[in-house]
């Protein structure tokens, strides 16, 4: 039954068995994420190549560890670790109305930090389904 549970959460968040780069996400995490996706914005790496064309103005920031941002980022991406972001954010990104997109490796991290930043008031911040895994596979032109 447990097995089950879990597959059955897995399939209810779409990419989050990849954004975890083989880590089996626990039950609790899965439905935190698929709670946090019913009430932000999600775009697609298509979405986000459209805005980078259009020359639309944006801040992408790479909520991924420390580690995960040195292998491989996403080009041009800001880098505040979820862990720190809700401490960082406004001494950062002072204007609570600027566009932010967030990523992470899948979309689950960043789908959280969307959340939290939504609570702090940020009023224009979507996150990036499929995060970088998406990013690259769309194309997209990533740095070290």
């Amino acid at each position: 039954m447990r097995n089950a549970s879990i597959l059955l959460l897995l399939t209810l968040v779409p990419g989050f068995a990849q954004s975890q780069a083989g880590h089996t996400p626990s039950p609790a995490f899965a439905a935190m994420v698929k709670d946090a996706k019913s009430r932000i914005h999600e775009i697609s790496a298509d979405d986000l190549k459209k805005m980078q064309e259009g020359g639309e103005k944006f801040t992408l920031i790479d909520v991924r560890e420390d580690n995960e941002w040195a292998a491989e980022h996403a080009s041009g991406a800001t880098h505040i670790g979820r862990g720190v972001i809700d401490r960082d954010i406004e001494s950062k990104i002072p204007k609570k109305d600027t566009k932010l997109v967030l990523y992470c490796g899948g979309g689950s991290r960043s789908a959280l930090a969307t959340d939290v930043l939504l609570k702090l008031g940020y009023t224009d911040v979507s996150s990036l389904a499929g995060g970088l895994g998406a990013y690259k596979k769309a194309g997209l032109a990533t740095e070290k």
